[in-house]
C-alpha cells in the first residue's frame, strides 16, 4: 500500500529541518517545494524535492496533479522585518501563495479533504503600547487580533480564510479545506540562526555567546515575548496534524513555551558563558513591532484539545537542548 504524501512548502528554513525526519518517521512520503535547495541530507529523506516559488501557478499544480499530498505543511513565508521592508512582496508570497495552495488543495481533495498546516504567528496580534501589554498578560486566541505590521496582516487573512473555507456552506462544490493553524511564539533553534524575523534577538544573543562574540540586542532589556524551542514547535505542530477532527474546538491555536524577557534569557544565557557580553540598544521600528505582540498567551486551548505539553522552560531550553548541540556545533565549526 502506497505511503500518504505530506508536501513542505519552504522546508530548507529552520523548522522544516526537523518536520521533514519526522515526517518521514510517521510513515509520509515527502515532497518539498523551496526556491533554493534543500541540503543533501534532507533531500535524501523526500520522494521528490522541487525548486520552485509557491507563487509559480504552474509547478505547483503539476506537484498537485503528481503526488496528491494528504497533508500539506506551508511554511514558506516572507517574515516579519523583511515584510516591513518589502509589503508588496510579503503580500505575495504569504497571501497569494497561501491562497494559491487552498485553491490546489480543494480541487486534488480525495474522499477526505487536505489537512493543510499553517504556522501563523503572534504577529497577528496588535496591542495599542507597552503598558497596555504589560497589563493584559496572556492574551487569548480571539483578543487583540488587530496586527500593526504586514506580516502580521498576511497570517490573520490567510487564518480567516482557511478557516473559511473549512466549513461547508449552502450551495459551495467540492470537498472542503481541512485548515489548522497554529500562532507560534519566537523559536529557538540550535540547528539554524533564523533571517528576517522579529524576534530572532533571543536566537541570535544564545548563537553569539556559544561563539564568542558580542552582541547587542535591538530590543531593551524589558521587553517581554513568548518563546519557543523548535523541537517543542514542530512537536506541536505534529501533534496538531494527527488531532481528530472532532476535537478540534477552534481552526486556530496559541502556543508557548516559556515568557521572559530578553534581561531574563540574557541572565539564563550567562549561567551557562559567564562572559558572554551582550548589552541592549533598542532599534526603534523593531521595539514598537514587538510591543505590539503579546508578552504571554493562552494556550489552554491547545492543551485540552491536543495534548500540547512542550519539554523546555527557558532554562530547560539552554541546559537540556540549545547550550549542549551549540557547544558541538561550533566545536566541529572550529569556532
Amino acid at each position: 500500500m502506497a505511503r500518504p504524501v505530506a508536501l513542505v512548502t519552504g522546508a530548507s528554513g529552520e523548522m522544516g529541518r526537523l518536520l521533514v525526519p519526522a515526517l518521514t518517521r510517521d510513515g509520509f512520503d515527502v515532497v518539498t517545494v523551496d526556491l533554493a535547495p534543500i541540503p543533501p541530507e534532507l533531500a535524501s529523506l523526500c520522494l521528490d524535492s522541487i525548486e520552485a516559488s509557491v507563487l509559480d501557478n504552474d509547478t505547483m499544480a503539476g506537484v498537485f496533479e503528481k503526488h496528491r499530498p494528504a497533508r500539506v505543511f506551508h511554511l514558506a513565508a516572507i517574515l516579519s522585518t523583511k515584510a516591513e521592508a518589502d509589503p508588496d512582496l510579503a503580500h505575495r508570497v504569504n497571501v497569494e501563495g497561501t491562497v494559491g495552495l487552498f485553491r490546489l488543495c480543494r480541487e486534488h481533495a480525495g474522499d477526505e479533504p487536505v489537512r493543510f498546516l499553517f504556522p501563523s504567528s503572534i504577529a497577528v496580534y496588535g496591542l495599542p503600547d507597552a503598558e497596555t501589554k504589560k497589563r493584559q498578560g496572556a492574551v487569548k486566541e480571539i483578543e487583540w487580533t488587530v496586527p500593526s505590521a504586514m506580516y502580521g496582516c498576511n497570517k490573520l487573512y490567510c487564518e480567516l480564510l482557511g478557516s473559511y473555507l473549512s466549513h461547508p456552506r449552502p450551495g459551495r462544490e467540492g470537498v472542503p479545506l481541512d485548515f489548522r493553524a497554529i500562532r507560534f511564539p519566537g523559536l529557538i533553534s540550535a540547528d539554524t540562526l533564523p533571517t528576517g524575523g522579529t524576534t530572532d534577538y533571543a536566537p541570535e544573543m544564545i548563537h553569539a555567546a556559544a561563539q564568542d562574540q558580542s552582541y547587542s540586542c535591538f530590543v531593551s532589556e524589558d521587553t517581554r515575548l513568548p518563546f519557543m524551542t523548535m523541537p517543542d514547535a514542530v512537536d506541536a505542530l505534529l501533534l496538531l496534524a494527527n488531532a481528530d477532527v472532532s476535537r478540534l474546538s477552534t481552526r486556530v491555536y496559541n502556543i508557548c513555551g516559556f515568557s521572559s524577557s530578553a534581561g531574563e534569557i540574557r541572565q539564563e544565557v550567562l549561567r551557562h558563558f559567564p562572559g558572554a557580553r551582550i548589552d541592549f540598544d533598542s532599534v526603534a521600528a523593531r521595539q514598537a513591532i514587538v510591543d505590539s505582540w503579546p508578552a504571554d498567551v493562552d494556550d489552554a486551548r491547545a492543551r485540552a484539545d491536543w495534548g500540547l505539553s512542550p519539554r523546555h522552560g527557558l532554562a530547560e531550553a539552554l541546559g537540556d537542548y540549545l547550550v549542549p548541540a551549540l557547544l558541538r556545533r561550533y566545536a566541529k565549526a572550529g569556532r
